[in-house]
């Protein structure tokens, strides 16, 4: 059996339109594509989409988990910048463009310097360093 391979990300939303200004203006993302209830990013390795949540019914031969409301959190994106600094700088930014904070960026014991942050949907992700004496772990991994 062949494996297979993680091809891309589709984020559910109720406000495409919102998501995908928020993904370009604060993220700097370039859309590939943009349609009524669908926007794709350009990006290299994994395609990442945002597809309004309750057409997907239809593809799934309406599957109830698409009709009811969203109950809580169900996907993390990851966010990884150069340095520490990049982190507050990028999280200010996102913050400036809709983003709501959820816990500012902070040195993790697992060696990152993290920061979380909620999309305009809700979605809770987080923006993060590798701790400069924490490089060399994470290299080997």
């Amino acid at each position: 059996m062949s494996p297979v391979a993680l091809e891309g990300i589709t984020v559910l939303a109720d406000d495409v339109d919102r998501l995908a200004v928020f993904f370009e203006q604060a993220i700097g993302m370039t859309v590939a594509v943009r349609e009524e209830h669908y926007v794709e990013f350009e990006g290299e390795g994994i395609r990442l989409a945002i597809f309004r949540r309750h057409l997907m019914g239809p593809n799934t031969f309406d599957h109830a988990s698409f009709r009811a409301a969203r109950g809580s959190q169900t996907f993390e994106l990851n966010f990884r910048c150069p340095t520490p600094a990049d982190v507050e700088l990028t999280y200010t930014r996102f913050v400036e463009h809709g983003a709501t904070p959820i816990a500012p960026p902070t040195e993790m014991s697992w060696g990152h310097f993290t920061a979380f942050f909620a999309d305009p949907e809700g979605n809770i992700h987080s923006l993060f360093a590798v701790l400069p004496e924490h490089q060399s772990q994470e290299a080997s991994l």
